[in-house]
C-alpha cells in the first residue's frame, strides 16, 4: 500500500508565495478565486508546536519612519503575513500586494517580517496585524503612534503699550497637535501660571492658553514667553513678546555747586534736576514752595543757578516733571549761612574732627600698653624669700635674744625680695 508523502511547511510556504504572485498578476475575477485558495493553502500548513508570534508598538513623529517587526519563536518556516488596520494584506512572507510603495521590506526570514513606513503620516495610525500560519494559526498586532507637533505657535499680547499698574491680557495658541500640548509662561526667569483650553477637531488638538498680568515700570522691555512642551518637540520652542510700560517721571535733584555742600552768603547755589520716564518728560519747571523765585534766579531747562546767596534766598525748592501718565516731583531745602559762622562752622568741624582723631589714637596706646603690661605680669610673680632668726629660742631674756638674732643674720642668708 502507497503511502503519500506530504509536502513540508518549507514547501508549503514556497507554494502559496507562489500562488500570492499569481494572484498579483491576475485579472481581477481571477484574483478573488486565487486569493481564497491562496488562505485556503496557507491554512493546511503543518508547523511544529512551541511557535510564538510576538510584536512591539511603535510611536513615530509625523513625516518621518515607522518600522514593524513581526517575530517568531522556535520558528519551523511557517508562513508569515502583515496587515494593515484595514485588513489588507502588506506583505505576504517577501511578497508585497499592497501597492504602497511606502512599506518597504527590512528583513524577512523564518523568524521574522520586519518592515518600515516611511513618511508617516496622521492617517497611517492605527492597528497593524502579525499573522503567524500555525494550526491554530496566531496573531499578534502592533499600534502605531502617530505625534503632530504644533502646527504654528502664536503669541498675542491685548495692548502693545500698558501704563504701569494696568493689568493687560496675553493669549498664546498651538494648533493642530497630537497629543494636545503643554503651554508655560515666563516673563523673564520668572515663571507664571495661565489658564489653558483645549479643542479638539478630527484627532488634532489647539490649545489657547491666556495669562493676566498686572504691569509694573520695572517690566519695561521684559519678555513675556509662550513656552510649549510636546513629546515630538525636541528643545524648547517658544514665541515671545517684549513688554512696553508707560510710567510717571523719576525726580532727583543734584547739587553740582558748591561741591562741599555748604551754602554759604555770596557764594553760588547751581541744581540739575533729573528726570527719568516713559515717555520722557518734555517740560521740567523749578519753583519756589509758598514764595516767588528770587528775581536773581536763572533758569535753564533742569538747571536752576542763584548767584550771590543771601538770606533771603532760604527756602524749599522744588523741581516738577511731568509726561502723559503722570506728574511727579523733588524738594531742595536751601539754608544760606553767614559767611563768618560758615568759616567758624567749618573750622569748628575740622577742629572737632582732629580731637576725635587724637582722643582714637591715645585710646588705642593705652589699650595696647595694658594688654602689654596683663602678659607681663601673667609670667613674672613677685618672690619672697624669708629666713627666721635662729638662736632667739635659747636666750635668757629679750635682750640677748636680740644679739643672738643678730649675730645670727650675719651668718645667714639676708632675705630677697624681687617686687614689681
Amino acid at each position: 500500500m502507497a503511502s503519500a508523502v506530504l509536502p513540508s511547511g518549507s514547501q508549503f510556504a514556497a507554494a502559496v508565495a507562489a500562488v500570492a504572485a499569481a494572484a498579483a498578476a491576475a485579472p481581477p475575477g481571477l484574483r478573488l478565486r486565487l486569493l481564497l485558495l491562496l488562505l485556503s493553502a496557507a491554512a493546511l500548513i503543518p508547523t511544529g508546536d512551541g511557535q510564538n508570534l510576538f510584536t512591539k508598538d511603535v510611536t513615530v513623529i509625523e513625516g518621518e519612519v515607522a518600522t514593524i517587526s513581526c517575530q517568531v519563536n522556535k520558528s519551523d518556516d511557517s508562513v508569515i503575513q502583515l496587515l494593515n488596520p484595514n485588513r489588507q494584506t502588506i506583505y505576504f512572507r517577501d511578497f508585497r500586494p499592497l501597492k504602497d510603495s511606502r512599506f518597504q521590506l527590512l528583513n524577512f526570514s523564518s523568524s521574522e517580517l520586519k518592515v518600515s513606513l516611511t513618511n508617516v503620516s496622521i492617517s497611517d495610525e492605527g492597528r497593524y496585524f502579525c499573522q503567524l500560519y500555525t494550526d491554530p494559526p496566531q496573531e499578534s498586532y502592533t499600534t502605531i503612534t502617530v505625534l503632530v507637533p504644533p502646527r504654528n505657535l502664536m503669541i498675542d499680547i491685548q495692548k502693545d503699550t500698558a501704563v504701569e499698574g494696568e493689568e493687560i491680557e496675553v493669549n498664546c495658541t498651538a494648533m493642530a497637535s497630537k497629543p494636545a500640548t503643554t503651554i508655560r509662561w515666563f516673563k523673564g526667569n520668572k515663571e507664571l501660571k495661565g489658564k489653558s483650553e483645549v479643542e479638539e477637531w478630527s484627532d488634532m488638538y489647539t490649545v489657547t492658553s491666556q495669562l493676566m498680568l498686572k504691569v509694573h515700570k520695572e517690566d519695561d522691555g521684559v519678555p513675556v514667553i509662550c513656552q510649549v512642551e510636546h513629546p515630538a518637540v525636541t528643545g524648547n520652542l517658544q514665541t515671545q513678546r517684549y513688554l512696553e510700560v508707560q510710567y510717571k517721571p523719576q525726580v532727583h535733584i543734584q547739587m553740582t555747586y558748591p561741591l562741599q555742600g555748604l551754602t554759604r552768603e555770596g557764594d553760588a547755589l547751581e541744581l540739575t534736576c533729573e528726570a527719568i520716564g516713559k515717555p520722557q518728560p518734555v517740560m521740567v519747571t523749578w519753583v519756589r514752595v509758598d514764595d516767588e523765585m528770587p528775581q536773581h534766579a536763572v533758569l535753564s531747562g533742569p538747571n536752576l543757578f542763584i548767584n550771590n546767596l543771601n538770606k533771603t534766598d532760604n527756602g524749599t525748592y522744588r523741581c516738577e516733571a511731568s509726561n502723559i501718565v503722570g506728574k511727579a516731583h523733588s524738594d531742595y531745602m536751601l539754608y544760606v549761612y553767614d559767611s563768618r559762622a560758615g568759616e567758624e562752622g567749618a573750622i569748628r568741624a575740622v577742629d572737632h574732627a582732629v580731637i576725635g582723631g587724637v582722643v582714637a589714637v591715645v585710646v588705642f596706646a593705652m589699650l595696647c600698653l595694658l594688654i602689654i603690661l596683663g602678659r607681663y605680669f601673667a609670667r613674672h610673680k613677685g618672690t619672697y624669700f624669708t629666713h627666721e632668726a635662729k638662736g632667739a629660742d635659747d636666750a635668757a631674756d629679750a635682750d640677748t635674744a636680740i644679739i643672738n638674732a643678730e649675730g645670727g643674720q650675719n651668718n645667714s642668708e639676708e632675705k630677697k625680695e624681687y617686687f614689681i
